[in-house]
């Protein structure tokens, strides 16, 4: 990632935490629904990270924002429930405070002993936090000793508990981080070669950073989606009522210069799976990319593609993907999208291939593919996987590089 040594970010790896006040940023902005958790993975990806600290007789705090209550309360925007998934997850008691800041919250962390863990709400009550004030911050820094940022998802934001903090204490990356930062670099600044990038989606003008940067870092990109459909566009195919962008024909053809000067190959379908509607059960054909009938849209892959795309996987030693390569939601045009993924999977097993995947349509289309395990790492952020792939500094992961230095000084 842009201007930043990564090999400077501390970890909580070895590091003395007992009798210890640890701060630890999570990312609990997960599903709830009637009252209950309804997805608790992102909760899962930081307990390793709070059990190793629990195990090592730190105090842990755990901080998170939900949802978006722009520093109002309001009873569907609580932490409440997630206390009551961490309770059950972790099977140990978890103190929640009905606040972040403050003498109630300060007298609950001071009654916590080695080994227990707190959770305090929601930080975005606080208008501060989304301000990034440094004066919220100040006040969050002196709840704890240590902080610990262990939600990559929210790295992409300058907030409070996110980039200001990391400034005013010993700071320290959490294992799900680091496993973020680790798995992104591998495939993306110094990746084993050929490496593949899968681009997908619906919109070329959603992911032009993403699709500029790594024009100019992979081996090639396989665009798919609506997005493939402008590309064909851009080189004068008519793809009849498939959805796409003509106003971004200039920036497909630049960013097609630039791949071209860079040695990476573009690869768009050679045929496609076409229909009137995307509608489920709906009457299909296959056809080449330049014979798409009038009345129709583009809406997965084609055989022969899909054919093309497992040739070139059998070479590849290192694939990126974000984004299907059709309306996956609705069958049958997933299967373009799942041949694929079942391949990298086949490969990831056996050991040929590193497979990283990110954002919530891939993580979704790999799910239903029953693939998702398989894969080398799967990115449950959003805005801040995207953001890395556009080459993009991310503040959180910024401010922790930065903090080597004062953390040393501090904890010596």
């Amino acid at each position: 990632m842009a201007d930043i040594d990564l090999a400077s970010i501390e970890t909580v790896d070895g590091l003395d935490v007992k009798g210890k006040r640890v701060l630890v940023r999570a990312d609990l902005n997960v599903p709830v629904e009637a009252g209950a958790v309804a997805d608790a993975t992102r909760i899962e990806r930081v307990l390793p990270t709070i059990e190793a600290l629990c195990k090592n007789g730190a105090k842990v705090v755990l901080l998170s924002h939900f949802g978006r209550p722009k520093g109002e309360r309001s009873p569907d925007t609580s932490l409440k429930p997630v206390a009551v998934k961490l309770e059950e997850l972790l099977g140990a008691k978890v103190l929640f405070l009905d606040d972040c800041i403050g003498p109630e919250v300060e007298a609950g962390v001071a009654s916590l002993k080695d080994g227990d863990v707190a959770l305090l709400e929601n930080l975005r009550y606080h208008a501060g936090e989304t301000k990034n004030d440094t004066a919220f911050a100040k006040q969050l820094a002196a709840l704890g000793d240590i902080y610990v940022d262990d939600a990559f998802s929210c790295a992409h934001r300058a907030h409070a508990s996110v980039e200001a903090i990391a400034h005013l204490m010993p700071a320290y990356a959490g294992m799900a981080m680091m496993a973020e930062i680790e798995a992104l670099s591998a495939a993306l600044e110094d990746p084993k070669r050929p490496v593949m990038a899968v681009v997908g989606g619906a919109k070329v003008s959603t992911k032009i950073d993403v699709l500029t940067n790594l024009a100019q870092r992979m081996d090639m990109i396989v665009v798919g989606g609506g997005m493939a459909n402008t590309f064909l566009f851009a080189q004068g195919i008519d793809v009849a009522k498939s959805l796409h962008e003509p106003d971004f024909v200039s920036t497909v053809k630049e960013i097609t210069e630039k791949a071209k000067a860079s040695g990476c190959e573009i690869v768009l379908p050679v045929d496609v799976v076409v229909a009137n509607e995307l509608a489920e059960g709906v009457e299909t054909s296959v056809c080449g990319v330049n014979e798409i009938p009038s009345d129709a849209g583009a809406l997965d892959q084609g055989p022969k593609s899909i054919a093309r795309l497992k040739d070139k996987l059998a070479n590849t030693r290192t694939i990126l993907w974000n984004g299907p390569l059709g309306a996956f939601e609705i069958a049958p045009f997933g299967e373009g999208t799942y041949a694929l993924a079942r391949e990298a999977a086949k490969q990831s097993r056996a050991g040929t291939l590193i497979s990283v995947a990110g954002g919530g349509d891939t993580v979704r289309a790999l799910n239903m593919a029953g693939v998702a395990g398989d894969f080398t790492y799967i990115s449950t952020a959003g805005g801040a996987f995207l953001e890395w792939l556009a080459g993009k500094q991310l503040p959180g992961v910024a401010a922790l590089a930065g903090a080597k230095a004062a953390a040393r000084a501090t904890v010596a």
